[in-house]
Protein backbone atom coordinates (compact mmCIF):
# COMPACT_ATOMS: atom_id res chain seq x y z
CA UNK A 1 0.00 0.00 0.00
CA UNK A 2 1.69 3.44 -0.98
CA UNK A 3 2.17 5.48 1.69
CA UNK A 4 3.83 8.63 0.08
CA UNK A 5 1.93 11.69 -1.21
CA UNK A 6 3.02 12.42 -4.86
CA UNK A 7 1.43 14.81 -7.56
CA UNK A 8 -0.92 12.88 -9.02
CA UNK A 9 -2.80 14.27 -12.36
CA UNK A 10 -6.66 14.70 -11.41
CA UNK A 11 -6.77 13.14 -7.94
CA UNK A 12 -9.08 12.92 -5.44
CA UNK A 13 -8.48 13.90 -1.23
CA UNK A 14 -9.73 12.39 1.74
CA UNK A 15 -9.28 13.69 5.06
CA UNK A 16 -10.15 11.02 7.95
CA UNK A 17 -10.50 13.21 11.24
CA UNK A 18 -10.83 11.17 14.39
CA UNK A 19 -10.18 11.13 18.05
CA UNK A 20 -6.87 10.10 18.07
CA UNK A 21 -5.92 9.64 14.80
CA UNK A 22 -5.93 11.92 11.20
CA UNK A 23 -5.26 10.61 7.90
CA UNK A 24 -4.71 12.43 4.50
CA UNK A 25 -5.29 9.86 1.68
CA UNK A 26 -4.76 10.58 -2.08
CA UNK A 27 -6.66 8.60 -4.23
CA UNK A 28 -8.02 8.24 -8.04
CA UNK A 29 -11.96 8.30 -9.49
CA UNK A 30 -12.45 4.78 -8.42
CA UNK A 31 -11.59 5.07 -4.78
CA UNK A 32 -8.45 3.61 -4.92
CA UNK A 33 -5.69 4.39 -2.60
CA UNK A 34 -2.40 5.82 -4.40
CA UNK A 35 -0.71 7.42 -1.30
CA UNK A 36 -1.62 8.59 2.29
CA UNK A 37 -0.01 10.58 5.08
CA UNK A 38 -0.66 9.47 9.33
CA UNK A 39 -0.42 12.11 11.61
CA UNK A 40 -0.93 11.60 15.45
CA UNK A 41 -3.62 13.34 17.34
CA UNK A 42 -3.21 14.77 21.07
CA UNK A 43 -7.09 14.89 22.11
CA UNK A 44 -6.22 16.96 24.88
CA UNK A 45 -4.78 19.63 23.23
CA UNK A 46 -7.78 20.50 20.96
CA UNK A 47 -9.03 21.18 17.78
CA UNK A 48 -7.01 23.76 16.85
CA UNK A 49 -3.25 21.62 16.23
CA UNK A 50 -5.46 19.52 14.42
CA UNK A 51 -6.71 21.88 11.98
CA UNK A 52 -3.30 23.64 11.74
CA UNK A 53 -1.95 20.22 10.76
CA UNK A 54 -4.18 20.07 8.20
CA UNK A 55 -3.91 23.54 6.80
CA UNK A 56 -0.40 22.75 6.08
CA UNK A 57 -0.50 19.84 4.55
CA UNK A 58 -3.20 20.60 2.04
CA UNK A 59 -1.56 23.96 0.96
CA UNK A 60 1.29 21.74 0.04
CA UNK A 61 -0.81 19.08 -1.63
CA UNK A 62 -2.97 21.54 -3.65
CA UNK A 63 -0.78 23.72 -4.93
CA UNK A 64 -0.25 22.62 -8.06
CA UNK A 65 -3.69 22.45 -9.07
CA UNK A 66 -3.97 18.54 -10.14
CA UNK A 67 -6.57 18.14 -6.58
CA UNK A 68 -10.24 18.17 -7.81
CA UNK A 69 -12.44 17.64 -4.59
CA UNK A 70 -11.98 16.77 -0.76
CA UNK A 71 -13.96 14.24 1.20
CA UNK A 72 -13.65 14.42 5.00
CA UNK A 73 -15.11 11.49 7.18
CA UNK A 74 -15.32 13.27 10.51
CA UNK A 75 -15.81 11.80 14.11
CA UNK A 76 -18.70 13.01 15.09
CA UNK A 77 -21.83 14.44 14.18
CA UNK A 78 -22.52 16.87 11.16
CA UNK A 79 -25.05 18.27 9.32
CA UNK A 80 -23.82 17.11 6.10
CA UNK A 81 -26.10 19.82 4.45
CA UNK A 82 -23.69 22.58 5.40
CA UNK A 83 -20.92 20.76 6.64
CA UNK A 84 -20.68 22.06 10.01
CA UNK A 85 -19.56 19.94 12.82
CA UNK A 86 -22.17 19.65 15.42
CA UNK A 87 -19.76 18.29 18.20
CA UNK A 88 -16.99 16.16 19.03
CA UNK A 89 -17.00 14.29 21.91
CA UNK A 90 -13.11 13.13 22.11
CA UNK A 91 -11.98 16.50 20.93
CA UNK A 92 -12.84 20.14 22.34
CA UNK A 93 -12.92 22.95 20.57
CA UNK A 94 -15.19 21.73 17.13
CA UNK A 95 -18.53 22.28 17.95
CA UNK A 96 -20.11 24.51 15.50
CA UNK A 97 -17.08 24.64 13.54
CA UNK A 98 -17.94 25.01 9.61
CA UNK A 99 -15.34 22.53 8.24
CA UNK A 100 -16.59 22.67 5.06
CA UNK A 101 -16.61 26.42 4.12
CA UNK A 102 -13.03 26.33 5.81
CA UNK A 103 -11.75 23.67 3.50
CA UNK A 104 -13.30 25.23 0.03
CA UNK A 105 -12.29 28.92 1.39
CA UNK A 106 -8.61 27.34 2.50
CA UNK A 107 -8.04 25.22 -0.89
CA UNK A 108 -10.90 26.79 -3.82
CA UNK A 109 -12.45 23.02 -3.90
CA UNK A 110 -15.44 21.19 -3.77
CA UNK A 111 -15.62 19.44 -0.13
CA UNK A 112 -18.15 17.04 0.62
CA UNK A 113 -18.02 16.54 4.91
CA UNK A 114 -19.85 13.52 6.39
CA UNK A 115 -19.86 11.73 9.68
CA UNK A 116 -16.86 8.90 9.91
CA UNK A 117 -19.59 6.12 10.03
CA UNK A 118 -21.49 7.43 7.37
CA UNK A 119 -18.20 7.34 5.24
CA UNK A 120 -17.46 3.83 6.16
CA UNK A 121 -20.73 2.77 5.05
CA UNK A 122 -20.56 4.07 1.61
CA UNK A 123 -17.12 2.82 0.87
CA UNK A 124 -18.65 -1.04 2.74
CA UNK A 125 -21.69 -0.43 0.30
CA UNK A 126 -20.22 0.65 -2.77
CA UNK A 127 -16.48 -1.08 -2.66
CA UNK A 128 -16.54 -3.72 0.35
CA UNK A 129 -18.51 -6.39 1.87
CA UNK A 130 -22.14 -4.84 0.62
CA UNK A 131 -21.60 -4.11 -3.15
CA UNK A 132 -23.96 -5.79 -5.10
CA UNK A 133 -26.62 -5.63 -2.35
CA UNK A 134 -29.39 -2.79 -2.38
CA UNK A 135 -30.03 -2.23 1.34
CA UNK A 136 -26.99 -1.97 3.48
CA UNK A 137 -26.57 -1.51 7.26
CA UNK A 138 -22.69 -1.21 8.67
CA UNK A 139 -22.34 -0.77 12.43
CA UNK A 140 -18.48 -0.26 14.19
CA UNK A 141 -17.30 -1.16 17.33
CA UNK A 142 -14.32 0.54 18.22
CA UNK A 143 -13.69 3.68 20.89
CA UNK A 144 -17.70 3.98 20.27
CA UNK A 145 -20.30 1.90 18.20
CA UNK A 146 -21.98 4.30 15.14
CA UNK A 147 -23.54 3.25 11.90
CA UNK A 148 -25.15 4.18 8.85
CA UNK A 149 -27.90 2.91 5.99
CA UNK A 150 -27.19 3.04 2.41
CA UNK A 151 -30.01 2.40 -0.45
CA UNK A 152 -28.90 1.55 -3.98
CA UNK A 153 -25.25 3.29 -3.15
CA UNK A 154 -26.54 6.03 -1.38
CA UNK A 155 -26.23 7.47 2.25
CA UNK A 156 -29.83 7.65 4.08
CA UNK A 157 -30.53 10.72 5.90
CA UNK A 158 -32.57 11.69 8.78
CA UNK A 159 -33.23 15.22 10.09
CA UNK A 160 -30.28 17.13 10.60
CA UNK A 161 -27.40 16.29 12.45
CA UNK A 162 -26.94 12.66 12.10
CA UNK A 163 -28.91 9.13 11.94
CA UNK A 164 -28.05 5.76 12.63
CA UNK A 165 -26.59 5.70 15.64
CA UNK A 166 -26.93 2.91 17.03
CA UNK A 167 -24.94 2.44 19.58
CA UNK A 168 -26.91 5.49 21.25
CA UNK A 169 -30.26 3.39 21.70
CA UNK A 170 -31.27 2.12 25.09
CA UNK A 171 -30.87 -1.15 25.82
CA UNK A 172 -32.69 -0.98 28.84
CA UNK A 173 -34.74 1.87 31.00
CA UNK A 174 -32.39 2.32 33.41
CA UNK A 175 -30.65 4.29 31.01
CA UNK A 176 -27.79 1.98 29.34
CA UNK A 177 -27.34 2.28 25.95
CA UNK A 178 -25.61 -0.34 23.38
CA UNK A 179 -22.72 1.30 23.25
CA UNK A 180 -21.40 0.87 26.69
CA UNK A 181 -22.06 -2.50 26.44
CA UNK A 182 -20.86 -3.53 22.58
CA UNK A 183 -18.19 -0.81 21.88
CA UNK A 184 -14.44 -2.17 21.93
CA UNK A 185 -14.02 0.15 25.11
CA UNK A 186 -16.34 -1.86 26.82
CA UNK A 187 -15.48 -5.43 25.89
CA UNK A 188 -11.92 -4.08 27.07
CA UNK A 189 -13.56 -3.53 30.74
CA UNK A 190 -15.14 -7.24 30.54
CA UNK A 191 -11.91 -8.66 29.99
CA UNK A 192 -9.78 -6.62 32.32
CA UNK A 193 -12.57 -7.44 35.27
CA UNK A 194 -12.68 -11.17 34.68
CA UNK A 195 -8.77 -11.10 34.51
CA UNK A 196 -8.58 -9.39 38.31
CA UNK A 197 -10.84 -11.68 39.21
CA UNK A 198 -9.27 -14.91 37.92
CA UNK A 199 -5.86 -14.12 37.41
CA UNK A 200 -4.71 -17.61 37.32
CA UNK A 201 -6.78 -18.42 33.95
CA UNK A 202 -5.75 -18.47 30.74
CA UNK A 203 -7.28 -15.71 29.21
CA UNK A 204 -4.87 -13.81 32.09
CA UNK A 205 -1.77 -15.83 30.81
CA UNK A 206 -2.66 -14.77 27.10
CA UNK A 207 -3.19 -11.13 28.28
CA UNK A 208 -0.05 -11.18 30.32
CA UNK A 209 2.06 -12.56 27.43
CA UNK A 210 0.50 -9.94 25.45
CA UNK A 211 1.42 -6.69 27.70
CA UNK A 212 4.98 -8.50 28.17
CA UNK A 213 5.97 -8.81 24.83
CA UNK A 214 4.47 -5.35 23.97
CA UNK A 215 6.49 -3.80 26.80
CA UNK A 216 9.81 -5.41 25.21
CA UNK A 217 8.78 -3.72 22.04
CA UNK A 218 8.44 -0.39 23.92
CA UNK A 219 11.96 -0.67 25.34
CA UNK A 220 13.32 -1.58 22.30
CA UNK A 221 12.16 1.28 20.91
CA UNK A 222 12.94 3.74 23.54
CA UNK A 223 16.29 1.87 23.14
CA UNK A 224 16.61 3.00 19.32
CA UNK A 225 15.84 6.72 20.56
CA UNK A 226 11.94 6.61 20.67
CA UNK A 227 9.71 8.05 23.54
CA UNK A 228 8.23 5.32 25.13
CA UNK A 229 4.76 6.84 24.65
CA UNK A 230 4.64 6.35 21.12
CA UNK A 231 4.89 2.65 21.41
CA UNK A 232 2.57 0.00 22.67
CA UNK A 233 -1.34 0.84 23.17
CA UNK A 234 -2.98 1.27 26.73
CA UNK A 235 -6.16 -0.65 27.15
CA UNK A 236 -7.28 -2.70 24.44
CA UNK A 237 -7.74 -6.02 26.23
CA UNK A 238 -10.36 -7.00 23.76
CA UNK A 239 -7.73 -8.98 21.45
CA UNK A 240 -6.57 -11.04 23.68
CA UNK A 241 -10.02 -12.62 23.43
CA UNK A 242 -9.35 -14.67 19.98
CA UNK A 243 -6.34 -16.33 21.03
CA UNK A 244 -7.72 -17.16 24.19
CA UNK A 245 -10.55 -18.52 22.30
CA UNK A 246 -8.11 -20.32 19.78
CA UNK A 247 -6.51 -21.84 23.34
CA UNK A 248 -9.88 -23.36 24.57
CA UNK A 249 -10.38 -20.42 27.05
CA UNK A 250 -14.10 -20.83 27.92
CA UNK A 251 -14.02 -17.39 30.22
CA UNK A 252 -13.24 -15.61 26.58
CA UNK A 253 -15.76 -17.47 24.81
CA UNK A 254 -18.16 -16.79 27.57
CA UNK A 255 -17.44 -12.79 27.08
CA UNK A 256 -17.65 -13.00 23.30
CA UNK A 257 -20.51 -14.70 23.20
CA UNK A 258 -22.62 -11.94 25.87
CA UNK A 259 -21.24 -9.44 23.28
CA UNK A 260 -22.49 -11.15 20.37
CA UNK A 261 -25.80 -11.70 21.67
CA UNK A 262 -25.91 -7.91 22.64
CA UNK A 263 -24.94 -6.93 19.41
CA UNK A 264 -27.78 -8.99 17.80
CA UNK A 265 -30.05 -7.92 19.92
CA UNK A 266 -29.17 -3.98 19.05
CA UNK A 267 -28.98 -5.13 15.24
CA UNK A 268 -32.66 -6.99 15.27
CA UNK A 269 -34.35 -3.12 16.16
CA UNK A 270 -32.09 -1.90 12.86
CA UNK A 271 -33.87 -5.18 11.20
CA UNK A 272 -37.55 -4.71 12.26
CA UNK A 273 -37.37 -1.16 11.12
CA UNK A 274 -35.75 -1.04 8.01
CA UNK A 275 -35.46 -4.46 6.98
CA UNK A 276 -31.53 -4.58 5.41
CA UNK A 277 -30.30 -7.31 3.10
CA UNK A 278 -27.17 -6.98 4.51
CA UNK A 279 -25.20 -5.81 7.73
CA UNK A 280 -21.34 -4.95 7.62
CA UNK A 281 -19.39 -5.74 11.14
CA UNK A 282 -17.00 -2.85 11.11
CA UNK A 283 -14.02 -1.57 13.80
CA UNK A 284 -11.02 -2.82 16.10
CA UNK A 285 -13.77 -5.35 17.68
CA UNK A 286 -14.50 -6.81 14.23
CA UNK A 287 -11.14 -8.01 14.13
CA UNK A 288 -11.90 -10.70 16.18
CA UNK A 289 -13.04 -12.08 12.61
CA UNK A 290 -15.04 -14.92 11.78
CA UNK A 291 -15.59 -15.88 15.78
CA UNK A 292 -17.94 -13.01 16.54
CA UNK A 293 -19.58 -13.00 12.76
CA UNK A 294 -20.88 -16.40 13.72
CA UNK A 295 -21.57 -15.95 16.94
CA UNK A 296 -23.67 -12.49 15.92
CA UNK A 297 -25.71 -14.71 13.15
CA UNK A 298 -26.58 -17.11 15.17
CA UNK A 299 -28.58 -14.97 17.49
CA UNK A 300 -30.03 -12.82 15.58
CA UNK A 301 -32.77 -14.87 14.61
CA UNK A 302 -33.50 -15.48 18.20
CA UNK A 303 -34.68 -11.56 18.22
CA UNK A 304 -36.56 -11.63 14.82
CA UNK A 305 -40.14 -11.95 14.52
CA UNK A 306 -40.88 -15.11 12.42
CA UNK A 307 -41.96 -13.66 9.19
CA UNK A 308 -38.42 -11.62 9.12
CA UNK A 309 -36.15 -14.56 9.98
CA UNK A 310 -33.23 -15.99 9.53
CA UNK A 311 -32.59 -12.19 8.74
CA UNK A 312 -30.49 -10.40 6.89
CA UNK A 313 -26.45 -11.67 5.77
CA UNK A 314 -24.20 -11.09 8.38
CA UNK A 315 -20.63 -10.09 6.84
CA UNK A 316 -17.51 -8.59 8.32
CA UNK A 317 -15.69 -5.67 7.09
CA UNK A 318 -13.82 -5.82 3.70
CA UNK A 319 -12.16 -2.68 3.95
CA UNK A 320 -10.32 -2.43 7.68
CA UNK A 321 -8.12 0.71 8.65
CA UNK A 322 -8.94 1.81 5.32
CA UNK A 323 -12.98 2.13 5.50
CA UNK A 324 -13.66 5.72 6.07
CA UNK A 325 -10.56 7.09 3.50
CA UNK A 326 -12.27 5.04 0.63
CA UNK A 327 -15.53 6.37 1.76
CA UNK A 328 -13.98 9.66 1.84
CA UNK A 329 -12.90 9.41 -1.30
CA UNK A 330 -16.14 8.28 -2.85
CA UNK A 331 -17.92 11.29 -1.01
CA UNK A 332 -15.24 13.79 -3.04
CA UNK A 333 -16.31 12.04 -6.28
CA UNK A 334 -19.71 12.67 -5.91
CA UNK A 335 -18.75 16.02 -4.97
CA UNK A 336 -17.07 16.83 -7.66
CA UNK A 337 -19.25 15.46 -10.23
CA UNK A 338 -22.33 17.55 -8.78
Amino acid sequence: MPTELLPVPDHLLALEIGGTKLQLVQGDRDARILGRRRITVDPALGAPPIREAIQRRLRELTANGNTAAIGVGFGGPVDMTTGKIAVSHQVEGWADFPLRGWLEELTGLPVQVENDSNAATLAEAVKGAGAGYGKVFYTNFGSGMGGGMAIDGQLYHGATPGEAEIGLMQFDREGTNFESRCCGWAVDAKVRAYIAERPDSLLARVAGDGHTRELLEVREYAARGGHQGQAGRDGGEARYLLPAIHAGDSAARAILEETAEDIAFALSHVMHLFHPEVVVLGGGLSLIGEPLREAVARFVPGFLTKSFRPGPDIRLSSLGEDVVCVGALLLARERRSA
